[in-house]
């Protein structure tokens, strides 16, 4: 259920949150006294342009918007092995046949890429949970699955583990999207993903497999873009996030939303920014104010730990 709450949770508070931190320097300026007036329908950020799709799925059912889009990190995190699918019975896309243990077909299909011998040096053991992500997900929406990967590990299991699945909703006549990337050096990991792709087509006698679409995000603008044209790289689509709806003149506000905690297991998200590694478990928060009455620090606490005490030494 959490899940459902993240993008209306992150819409109410991001915009909110920078329309009034902007309102709140106008009126430090401006002066109690002084009316100010909101004028801003005229000016506003429109949504056309030449975006391909989007991800607002109520867009495209209000509006017919073409939609695109991946699961998220906390989907990923929020699976600890593939014991937890329980529904493994998968039907061909022709519907002639069914695989009644899709899980135990991808885990035959990552020990034919385990074995591979140009392969096998890249990785050694994936992440279980993320392969079970990917599994329930695939069998959710074998179609278009079109995985995130970089919640661990890109090239040592995020990649391996989306070529698996992949292989196994080969066998059964589907196609795979792709990958995304939103972390780490969007460039050399699209590079390195496409020669992953190309290798397993080569060993595995796939065709096509190395035309596989690779999505990247995390922040891009019109000078990252160029920038990732003029350094090489095999990205086929890029995902404009905060950059497009926001005025970035004026900063945005970039909040997150991140599984920590599951049926009290901690969850963490790991990537290849140490900026977006998440820190797991249940937590509570305090600020602590010196005795003129001023903010001094804020202190974060696992749930369970004792609370900050009036006078006591709290660091």
């Amino acid at each position: 259920v959490v899940q459902l709450l993240e993008t209306p949770f992150l819409n109410l508070i991001n915009y909110a949150s920078l329309v009034a931190t902007n309102a709140a320097r106008h009126r430090f300026v401006a002066g109690k006294s002084k009316l100010l007036l909101e004028f801003g329908a005229r000016r506003a950020q429109g949504p056309d342009g030449a975006i391909s799709a989007s991800n607002n799925v109520a867009a495209g059912r209000l509006f017919g918007i073409p939609l695109r889009g991946t699961h998220s990190h906390a989907f990923v995190s929020s699976f600890m092995s593939l014991d937890e699918i329980v529904d493994k019975a998968l039907r061909s896309s022709d519907g002639k046949t069914t695989c009644e243990d899709f899980v135990s077909l991808v885990q035959t299909c990552l020990a034919k890429i385990q074995n591979s011998s140009s392969l096998s040096g890249i990785f050694s053991e994936t992440n279980k949970s993320e392969l079970a992500a990917f599994t329930s997900y695939a069998l959710a929406f074998p179609s278009a699955f079109l995985a995130l990967v970089d919640t661990y590990d890109v090239m040592k299991s995020g990649i391996p583990n989306f070529c698996a699945v992949a292989l196994a909703l080969n066998e059964l006549g589907y196609k795979a999207v792709g990958i995304r990337l939103d972390s780490g050096d969007l460039a050399y990991l699209s590079t390195e993903a496409r020669k992953f792709f190309c290798g397993v087509e080569r060993e595995l006698n796939v065709p096509d497999f190395g035309k596989m679409i690779i999505t990247a995000s995390n922040d891009l603008n019109e000078e990252t873009v160029d920038a990732l044209n003029k350094q090489g790289h095999e990205v086929d689509a890029f995902g404009i996030g905060t950059n497009l709806v926001t005025c970035y003149s004026q900063a945005a506000l970039g909040c997150v939303f991140k599984l920590v905690e599951i049926n009290n297991q901690p969850r963490i998200k790991l990537s290849e920014d140490v900026t977006k590694v998440s820190i797991p478990c249940k937590k509570r928060t305090y600020r602590l104010f010196g005795k003129e009455g001023y903010p001094l620090v804020d202190i974060m606490t696992g749930e369970n730990e004792p609370p900050p005490k009036v006078k006591a030494k709290a660091l």
